[in-house]
């Protein structure tokens, strides 16, 4: 069988959104900050026991200047990620405090579709600094598929956080 998803990544400007698509789809770090302007995305081919996956993996930007143009965006999503960044520092501790306005951005569009958080940039804070009751606590909250710890620039948990959304519409789509 094949399927096509469209996931929509959504979170506030400089989380590492666009990095973390190009880690997955091409495996590579960007280093300098370019800001997206509008809307892209990036295709990316999957195959789970046999059946062929395409995604359409949809970067929005996530500066405020954008908020009217995002819901049309989010129109046809299968899945969404939200991102946000584990620095603590102004733009971290902000963008944590967003995730709950993504959600429910990406929910009046979109109401019964998985949603995933990633938390972004470990390769920047050390393990003891990560309030794991912060993040526990997020995905009680609301019915998030999970909360990864994720970094763009080490690869780490970007395999494992894509793999379990991926699979999750998988096994939807499958049984329909």
């Amino acid at each position: 069988m094949r399927f096509v998803f469209k996931i929509t990544i959504i979170g506030n400007g400089g989380v590492g959104k666009t990095t973390l698509i190009k880690k997955y789809t091409q495996g590579e770090f960007q280093e300098e900050y370019i800001s997206t302007i509008g809307a892209q995305f990036s295709i990316f081919e999957y195959k789970i026991n046999g059946d062929d996956i395409k995604l359409f993996l949809w970067d929005l930007a996530g500066q405020e200047d954008f908020q009217v143009f995002r819901s049309s965006f989010y129109k046809d999503s299968k899945a969404a990620i939200i991102v946000y960044s584990l620095e603590r520092n102004d733009m971290g501790v902000e963008s944590l405090k967003n995730v709950m306005k993504w959600y429910d951005e990406m929910r009046q569009q979109c109401e019964d579709i998985p949603i995933i958080v990633f938390a972004n940039k470990t390769d920047l804070v050390e393990d003891t600094e990560i309030d794991e009751s912060s993040y526990k606590e997020l995905s009680a909250k609301e019915n998030y598929l999970g909360v990864y710890k994720t970094s763009a620039k080490t690869g780490n948990g970007v395999s494992d956080a894509f793999k379990a959304i991926i699979e999750k519409l998988y096994t939807i789509h499958k049984e329909i």
